[in-house]
């Protein structure tokens, strides 16, 4: 996994696939592959999706999987969106509400199962009964990471989250141009918004990521941001604030993240692999802020 090193020696902390059923390895064996091939990257997936597994086969996979990589795993779990994902495999697609439901029980039984003894979980969708998994993982706690754009979701995931994904809302199972007018600065000042109103108390114990979807080194940031705005459906300050997008010099992109950590609390950011060699001089300055 000649990518994983690669990943690893410019200096970033972790590693995620996306769990689709086409185009991509399967997350599961190629994240394990990834951290035999490394020492300290993190491995985990943005995220796996509840619906394609059964939890107890789940928390199997994810225990293993964190035992081999000597405590890296960051398990990152969702409701499933992609209703193309789904038609293919021929699996319902049922109301948010339902595949919310689901997942929130996964996380329970994941819970339960990765502590010491026996297990047993009744509920709408589950049942185990006085399951003694093994192996345990290495980490106590496993990080579980649930992503969401909604405020049901948010809230949920601010409850019960070790680390939070504030996404765009794609409630309609495809992204279309209501994923970018989800994406403003306003709009994800309300998602954290959301996240605090589900932690509480725990807020400051829960770490916020958000996945960057357009990351541009320039030297004309104003000029690249003009360009770039109709395309995102905004003008080109509205582009400029998006969360979901950074664009400039990398002291510029530097100084607009270590801004958004102040303003929103993102302290995880993740980009996409087209992005990983022009964003390490980022890296390297942002190391140890």
């Amino acid at each position: 996994m000649e990518q994983a090193k690669k990943i690893e020696d410019l200096g970033y902390s972790s590693l995620s696939l996306p769990d689709h059923f086409d185009g991509q390895l399967s997350p599961t064996p190629a994240l394990m592959a990834a951290a035999d091939a490394t020492t300290t990257l993190r491995v985990g997936a943005l995220v796996w999706c509840n619906d394609y597994r059964h939890p107890v086969t789940f928390a199997s996979e994810m225990a293993t999987l964190d035992v081999l990589s000597e405590g890296r795993l960051e398990l990152g779990i969702g409701a499933g969106w992609m209703k193309s994902d789904y038609d293919a495999a021929g699996m319902s697609y049922d109301r948010p509400g339902v595949r919310i439901e689901r997942m929130m029980e996964t996380v329970e039984i994941l819970r339960g199962l990765f502590d010491d003894g026996p297990f047993s979980h009744s509920g709408n969708h589950y049942t185990v009964t006085e399951l003694d998994l093994t192996p345990k993982p290495v980490q106590h706690p496993v990080p579980i990471l649930i992503g969401g754009g909604g405020p049901r979701m948010l809230r949920l995931a601010g409850k019960h989250a070790d680390i939070v994904g504030v996404n765009p809302n794609l409630r309609s199972g495809v992204i279309d141009e209501s994923t970018a007018a989800d994406a403003t600065a306003e709009r994800y000042a309300e998602k954290v918004r959301w996240v605090k109103e589900g932690a509480g108390d725990r807020f400051e114990n829960v770490e916020l990521q958000i996945r960057i979807f357009l990351a541009m080194i320039t030297d004309d940031r104003d000029g690249t941001a003009d360009a770039l705005g109709p395309g995102l459906g905004m003008d080109k300050e509205a582009a400029l604030a998006s969360p979901l997008a950074v664009v400039g010099t990398t002291e510029q992109i530097a100084e607009t993240l270590i801004e958004r950590r102040e303003i929103y609390g993102f302290s995880y950011i993740t980009l996409g692999a087209e992005d990983i060699d022009s964003f390490a001089p980022v890296v390297a300055r942002l190391v140890g802020t």
